[in-house]
Formats: C-alpha cells, sequence, structure tokens
C-alpha cells in the first residue's frame, strides 16, 4: 500500500489538484477573512449613521433648555420625548454629557448629574464635531451599568442644546447586535465568494483534465521510449553475446584444442611444445573472459541457475580485477519470475556501474525477502559522486531500471557522496 501511495502522491495530476485545493482553501480563508473584516466595518458604519441620524433628528430637536442647570424638569421633559422614540435595534444606553463632564441625561437615571472626565477623542468631537466608534472599556466607572451587556460599541457626535451648548450625544450598542448586523451584511458577501470560487473551478477544470491527459500521455510516451531502450539494449546483449558465444568463444576453443594436439605429437619439438603450450593456455584464458563476459552481458537461465548462482556467476570475475565481494541472497524458491528477472537487472547494473565509475576495492551484494518486498542492496567503497547532480550521457540502463522498479510499484535509492563510496537499494512490494 505505501508504495501505491507513493506512486499517487508523484502523479502529476494528484500534485496538480493537491496545489488546487490548497489555494482554494487559501483564497476561501483570505477572502472570509476580509469580507468578516469589510461587514464588521460596515456593522460599525451603520452604527455611527444610525447615531448621526438619532442625533439630528430625534435627540437634538426634543433637547430642553436649562438641561445642563442639573434640575429635574429639563430632564423629565426630555426623557418624555426620547422614551418612545429611540426604540432602536441593538441600541442598549444612551448619555448625553457636558464638556466638563457631567452626565446631563441618561436613560438610567443614577448617571444623571456624575461627573467623570471625557478623553481626548471625546472632547475633539464635542469640540470640532463628527463621529467616532469604539469598543467601550466597562471597566471605567461611568460604564458600571454596561458591565452586564457583554461587549458594549460606544459611538459618540455632538449636539447642540437650545442655548447653543455643544453637549456629547453617546449611544451604546451591544455587540452581540453589531455582530448580527455583521452576519447579515456577510450574508450577502458569501454568495459573491462562492459563485467565484464556482466559476474558477468550472473554468479550471477542463484545463486540468487536459493538462493530466497531456502530462499522462507524455509520462506514458516517456515510459514506452525508456522500455524500448531497454528492450533494445537487451536485444543487442542477446546479438552479441549469440555471436561472440556462437562465433569467436567456438573458434578460439577450438583453437585451443588445436594447439593442444599439436603440441602432443612426437615429432613436435620442445621449445615448440613448451610455445604451443603456452599459447593454448592463454586461448583457454581468453576463451574464459570471453564467457564471463557473456555472463555480465546478458542475463543467464534464472529458472536453471537461481538467483543466488546467477548473482555469483556475475560477481567472479570481479576478483580477476582484485576487487573483493560478497553476496547474501535470502529468497524463496517460489519468487515470481518477474521479481526475480528484476532483482537481477537491477543488482547487475548497480555492479556494473560500480565497477566502471566506482573504483572501488570491496562490493557488497544483499538481496532479502520479507513477508512484504524484496530489497537488494548494492554497497561499494569507491570514489562515490554528487546524487544531486544530474545524471551524465550514457547512463541509459541506470534510468531504464529505475522506471522498470517504479513500475513495479517499488522504489529505488542512490545514497552517495564524493569519497563515501556508493549505495544502491531496489525495494518492490510482492504481489
Amino acid at each position: 500500500m505505501a508504495p501505491r501511495m507513493r506512486r499517487l502522491a508523484r502523479h502529476p495530476a494528484a500534485q496538480f489538484l493537491a496545489a488546487g485545493c490548497l489555494a482554494v482553501l487559501l483564497v476561501v480563508l483570505v477572502t472570509g477573512r476580509l469580507s468578516r473584516s469589510a461587514a464588521d466595518e460596515e456593522a460599525t458604519d451603520d452604527a455611527r449613521a444610525t447615531t448621526e441620524v438619532l442625533a439630528r433628528s430625534v435627540v437634538g430637536p426634543a433637547l430642553p433648555s436649562r438641561l445642563s442647570s442639573g434640575e429635574a424638569g429639563p430632564v423629565d421633559r426630555l426623557d418624555r420625548a426620547l422614551q418612545q422614540r429611540l426604540d432602536v435595534p441593538g441600541l442598549e444606553r444612551i448619555k448625553i454629557w457636558a464638556e466638563d463632564g457631567t452626565i446631563v441625561y441618561s436613560d438610567e437615571t443614577l448617571l444623571v448629574g456624575s461627573r467623570y472626565e471625557l478623553d481626548e477623542e471625546e472632547l475633539d468631537v464635542l469640540r470640532g464635531g463628527g463621529t467616532e466608534a469604539e469598543l467601550s472599556d466597562v471597566s471605567r466607572p461611568e460604564n458600571r451599568y454596561e458591565r452586564d451587556l457583554g461587549g458594549v460599541l460606544e459611538v459618540y457626535t455632538r449636539v447642540e442644546s437650545p442655548e447653543g451648548e455643544a453637549l456629547l450625544f453617546e449611544a451604546y450598542y451591544s455587540t452581540a447586535g453589531v455582530g448580527d448586523r455583521a452576519d447579515a451584511i456577510l450574508s450577502r458577501f458569501r454568495p459573491v465568494t462562492l459563485v467565484g470560487l464556482g466559476a474558477l473551478v468550472a473554468v479550471a477544470l477542463p484545463l486540468i483534465m487536459l493538462l493530466t491527459r497531456r502530462l499522462g500521455r507524455a509520462a506514458e510516451q516517456r515510459e514506452r521510449l525508456l522500455r524500448a531502450a531497454v528492450d533494445a539494449s537487451d536485444a543487442e546483449r542477446t546479438r552479441i553475446a549469440r555471436d561472440l558465444h556462437d562465433g569467436v568463444v567456438q573458434e578460439l576453443a577450438g583453437t585451443s584444442y588445436v594447439l593442444t594436439s599439436i603440441a602432443a605429437r612426437p615429432d613436435t619439438g620442445s621449445a615448440l611444445r613448451t610455445e604451443l603450450d603456452d599459447a593454448s593456455s592463454s586461448v583457454r584464458g581468453s576463451v574464459r573472459a570471453l564467457r564471463s563476459l557473456l555472463v555480465e552481458i546478458y542475463p543467464p537461465d534464472l529458472d536453471a541457475t537461481g538467483l543466488a548462482g546467477a548473482l555469483d556467476d556475475l560477481l567472479a570475475p570481479l576478483g580477476r580485477d582484485g576487487v573483493t565481494t560478497s553476496l547474501a541472497v535470502q529468497v524463496d524458491d517460489d519468487l515470481p519470475p518477474h521479481l526475480v528477472a528484476l532483482t537481477w537487472r537491477t543488482v547487475q547494473e548497480a555492479v556494473r556501474n560500480a565497477v566502471r565509475h566506482g573504483g572501488g576495492a570491496h562490493l557488497d551484494v544483499s538481496v532479502q525477502q520479507t513477508p512484504d518486498e524484496v530489497v537488494a542492496v548494492v554497497r561499494d567503497d569507491g570514489c562515490g559522486f554528487d546524487v544531486t547532480a544530474p545524471l551524465p550521457a550514457g547512463h541509459l540502463g541506470l534510468r531504464g531500471v529505475r522506471s522498470l522498479v517504479e513500475e513495479a510499484g517499488g522504489s529505488w535509492a542512490v545514497e552517495s557522496a564524493p569519497g563515501a563510496g556508493t549505495t544502491v537499494r531496489m525495494q518492490v512490494p510482492l504481489p
């Protein structure tokens, strides 16, 4: 299952869809945050507008004379005038302040006549006009009667008494009511966002499908080319091996027999016999070398020799070049033939590259079968290389074997560094 998941994760369509999902999620989060911010700002602007309307159309015209005198009569008249006219959703408290910080009117009668210091923003509005809104600090003494309301948004603006005195009209709205208003505004944004994302998906989906098909066709074509290259390489190796075996090897073997028979004749002088024996020995050595080469360039009959025997034949010629080897093979006899062939080809290619490019003195080959997979490891102590650099030209066999391993659902990894040797690991799941 894990290799299949890794193959799926490497698929271009899966990567593209994953990136698309992340992009859509990011768009939803960003637009949601921006929409919420815009909705909160719009709800606050609505509270400002409502307060300005109340100040100009309701409170201002109803202000009685001598409201700032502290007498009960003007406060009672204003209270009766506003009692039925301030039924505004979300409005929880109103206060009217004099410039010295005295609350000259409030719907909470216990606050009337209390004096508290106005802050700079409130004084600026009182003197210069305008409308400001901010979250109320309910811990302040003048807001003690709003503490049970939870969060409170206070909006204040300037009004004038009949005597022309500047007063500060302050309206308090519960943040729950403002939040409801923001939700109502946000509900108008959501369809726009969803329709926009839907349109984006509708436009992008055909492009994604087209791109996926193109990528799939390109990947299939690349796989076919690699398989064709590997098959062509195998065919060429087969032809070369057949030609060598049926031609040069047989001829050299025959030559060796002829030389030996001539040397054994009674009329052959001792000096000539010695030279013929040396020549015959040299020819037999060449035949052995060619037969070892045949094993290297073309796979043996794996059904007859088995994987362990074939790998032992593969490593045997390395001793003549001064390379010590070790081999450990633990696989079942009923290992599927295609996995036996794939393991052989992988080890063969890794050994060939180690000998040609590594230049090490020791080579370890290990093939182990677990209940779930076959693991082949080829490790050498050669010069190593930079695995992040692209493979040089001519490593077609290595690319082809890697493609075959991945096509079988397995993984191929190369660990190396300059001066640190090279380790090639193949892992292929059992069917």
